[in-house]
């Protein structure tokens, strides 16, 4: 059993561990109700509007990694894009989006858990 127990130790740090998933990734409430969802696209992380006036039009793309993530924010309304921040804190998203990196507008919103 020892011996076992030895090659097993041995063994570990070549097995593969499952991937750590972005914190980023799922679907996120807004304060008005609307749903967004933020999913892998290559080495991105591409939003969509979910439900809503909106619902299908992309939100913005995002590079990086947790906690801070760094791309670009597109109003849905008028589909103008700014340079965008999204940083995740627990099961909430601060997302901001800027003009000439001087004028910015934030939304925080919370993780959806479905329903």
């Amino acid at each position: 059993m020892p011996k076992l127990f030895f090659l097993a130790c041995l063994a570990s740090p070549f097995m593969p561990l499952p991937a750590m998933a972005e914190p980023i990734l799922g679907t996120w409430r807004l304060s008005n109700g609307e749903t967004v969802t933020y999913s892998r696209c290559g080495a991105s992380f591409c939003s969509r509007v979910e439900t809503g006036r909106y619902q299908g039009r992309s939100v913005g793309r995002m590079d990086g990694g947790a906690p801070t993530y760094t791309g670009t924010v597109i109003d849905p309304r008028d589909g103008k894009s700014y340079d965008g921040r999204a940083e995740v804190k627990g099961d909430k998203l601060v997302l901001t989006g800027c003009v000439a990196r001087i004028f910015c507008r934030s939304q925080t919103w919370s993780r959806h858990r479905g329903g």
